[in-house]
């Protein structure tokens, strides 16, 4: 299955983190293609903080299903010092990195653990520019826009 995922960091040595972290999906997935995107600097998406995120995307093909991915991500979170993505009140918290998984070709996704496609990549620039570089015919399974044409609406 292709997936697009998208890796940031705002804690430490960013470049480092989200390129450890992209190393570690691929090689834990044993990935047949991966493609990584340019790197993105944004503020920090839905709370305050003076630490500024480097996002990338990853593209890759593999095995795994959604939810095999799902446990590599957060197994390779925990590994390299994030734990949970937000604090006890349920607000947002810096990370040493984030891995989300924004597509999985056009899968469609309602379960506790995970929806795909991500509920809130149309919000995000630092997800869609890395998407539409990697995966320009990718189409949002619900809404049929493409990565660019959600750029676009932004």
């Amino acid at each position: 299955m292709e997936y697009h995922l998208n890796i940031g960091s705002n804690l430490g040595k960013r470049h480092d983190n989200v390129r450890r972290a992209a190393r570690a999906v691929i090689e834990r997935t044993a990935a047949h293609e991966a493609l990584l995107s340019h790197e993105v600097e944004s503020d920090p998406w839905g709370y305050e903080s003076a630490n500024r995120y480097l996002n990338i995307g990853l593209q890759l093909t593999c095995e795994s299903t959604p939810l095999q991915l799902l446990d590599i991500c957060q197994a390779i979170e925990r590994e390299m010092g994030s734990g949970t993505h937000r604090d006890e009140a349920g607000n947002y918290i810096d990370r040493v990195v984030d891995i989300d998984i924004i597509a999985a070709g056009d899968t469609i996704l309602h379960s506790p653990r995970l929806i795909l496609p991500h509920p809130r990549l149309a919000e995000r620039r630092f997800v869609l520019a890395p998407l539409s570089e990697l995966w320009p015919a990718w189409r949002h399974p619900i809404t049929m826009l493409t990565a660019g044409e959600m750029l676009e609406n932004l």
